[in-house]
């Protein structure tokens, strides 16, 4: 009986689908929900079928399409920059022995709801501050580590509850310039100064808070809330783009859903 070769798979060869299945998911992740996705996929299509009409010895359109795939590569670059960026930042950054790391991913080690019990009194907290027309910048981290912002900042540890967040950004507090970091129902940095997004276009009526906002959310994996000193609006940017939301309580689900993927 004839030998089926496509049968013979060994260790390396799982391990190599494995592993490409992983870096696949984590580029999903990053680009969804954003224009890029469609530019990924259209990519993936004419790769495959570069690779169809190579097995097909279609020689002149493999070559095409091949030229094509290797001479497109730095235009590549240029139009996942944010993506690249954010990836290597992910790679470089993330504590694996972390809560929020690698043990986060199994959910073996901690509740979901002492995660996400403070979401409900930040908002209620930003919603308060929206009536009085208070500016706020909060930024929820994740997985990613934000300790090249923290330093910018002055390190606190300190459990979130309101009372310490109306202290913070009390208009005449020391603390109420900058940002707060939160890490795990904790306040870890007041202070602190976020990279400015100048690339990406936003109305005319947001100022510096949201252009830091969403300096962070695409230079990390974390989450922002800004309330605007000058309208009261809230508003909530992941992934460098403001999610739209009806009222109060679908923010704080949207938020507690962004927190636990």
């Amino acid at each position: 009986m004839d030998t089926i070769n496509f049968l013979n798979i060994s260790f390396l060869d799982i391990l190599d689908i494995v592993l490409v299945a992983v870096l696949l998911f984590y580029i999903y992740k990053l680009i969804r929900g954003t224009a890029a996705i469609n530019i990924f996929i259209g990519i993936a299509i004419i790769y495959l079928i570069w690779k169809l009409t190579q097995a097909l010895n279609m020689e002149l359109l493999s070559d095409i399409l091949g030229k094509f795939l290797g001479g497109g590569f730095i235009a590549l670059i240029i139009v996942f920059q944010q993506e690249i960026r954010k990836f290597l930042l992910m790679v470089g950054s993330t504590n694996i022995a972390s809560k929020k790391g690698f043990l986060k991913n199994f959910k073996l080690f901690k509740s979901e709801i002492q995660q996400n019990n403070h979401i409900d009194e930040i908002i209620t907290f930003c919603h308060e501050m929206a009536i009085i027309k208070t500016g706020v910048l909060i930024v929820l981290s994740r997985n990613n580590s934000l300790e090249f912002v923290k330093l910018t900042g002055d390190t606190q540890k300190i459990e979130v509850n309101k009372p310490i967040l109306k202290s913070i950004f009390y208009k005449n507090s020391p603390l109420h310039d900058g940002a707060v970091i939160i890490e795990n129902n904790t306040i870890t940095a007041t202070r602190v100064i976020l990279p400015i997004e100048n690339t990406i276009e936003i109305p005319a009526h947001f100022g510096l808070r949201h252009r830091a906002a969403l300096g962070i959310t695409t230079r990390s994996d974390a989450l922002a809330i800004v309330v605007s000193e000058e309208t009261g609006q809230i508003s909530y940017i992941n992934n460098g783009a403001f999610i739209l939301f009806e009222d109060k309580s679908e923010l704080i689900d949207i938020i507690k859903e962004d927190i636990a993927n």
